[in-house]
């Protein structure tokens, strides 16, 4: 597998792309992904393999070039060699990447349950090898685009009502779905998205777009058929805030926008 692998594909969660300084270039398995995953090109790289196209989708912006810097410095620390390090940062591929599809359960002993909509984006770059073809895979010159509308409307709604959901102590078991037959908090979620996200995306030329969109991602979290937990989505809730809240309070401050985002502003201030 060490030489014949010729893709990578990571989706590690919130906190994957933390490093374990106990981690070593030999002995145990390393704790954390970005270790493994040095092992595993080192490997090859000693095997004479060919370069690897790695495609992380953790829910971070520019994913590919932080795992390959996270790369490049553990084999740095491992004394691993400046032939090794062109071998990732020259031939090897990173490829920044986002899935945006709401995923709310693991089906044993392998597979999810998962929404009928699926996109994967792609940021182009050359020699990139992909791992399929499919008609929901798109490859962009434009990342950030995408990445902005999943970030701003599906996962920070998701985190909006995480927290209300938290605040308001309600049920245990509830669901995206279950909160939202509440009209007050449905209520809240659409005027939180109009007042406080949407600004920013018709400062960027993108109001259209992203009206389409958020309406899709409202009648996506009304599925019937997915019972995402909100206790799940409340899981590392202070990171994931400062993650989908902050940027869209700095871009509308960078824009000048006259929206004074209380909402998102107390949010993330809650910690």
């Amino acid at each position: 597998f060490v030489t014949e692998a010729s893709v990578v594909i990571s989706n590690t969660g919130d906190r994957g792309f933390e490093t374990d300084p106990a981690d070593r270039a030999a002995g145990p398995v390393p704790r954390s992904f970005p270790a493994r995953l040095t092992r595993l090109l080192f490997a090859r790289w000693q095997a004479g393999a060919a370069p690897v196209s790695v495609f992380p989708t953790e829910l971070l912006s520019g994913n590919g070039c932080a795992l390959r810097r996270l790369v490049l410095a553990i084999g740095a620390d491992w004394e691993l060699g400046a032939g090794f390090a062109s071998y990732v940062g020259e031939t090897c591929r990173f490829a920044n990447s986002l899935v945006d599809r709401i995923v709310p359960e693991a089906l044993e002993p392998i597979g999810a349950v998962a929404e009928p909509y699926a996109l994967w984006a792609i940021g182009r770059q050359d020699g990139l090898l992909l791992p399929c073809a499919h008609p929901q895979m798109v490859i962009t010159d434009d990342l950030p685009r995408y990445a902005r509308l999943k970030l701003f409307f599906l996962n920070l709604g998701h985190s909006y009502l995480a927290q209300r959901w938290h605040d308001e102590g309600r049920p245990a078991d509830e669901t995206v779905r279950a909160i939202l037959e509440d009209p007050a908090v449905a209520a809240g979620l659409c005027a939180l998205w109009e007042e406080e996200v949407q600004p920013v995306f018709d400062a960027l030329g993108l109001g259209a777009e992203a009206r389409s969109y958020r309406a899709t991602v409202l009648e996506r979290f009304r599925n019937p058929f997915v019972e995402h937990r909100l206790a799940d989505i409340h899981t590392n809730h202070a990171a994931k805030k400062r993650n989908r809240m902050a940027p869209v309070v700095a871009l509308a401050e960078q824009r000048g926008l006259a929206c004074r985002q209380e909402r998102l502003r107390a949010m993330l201030a809650a910690g």
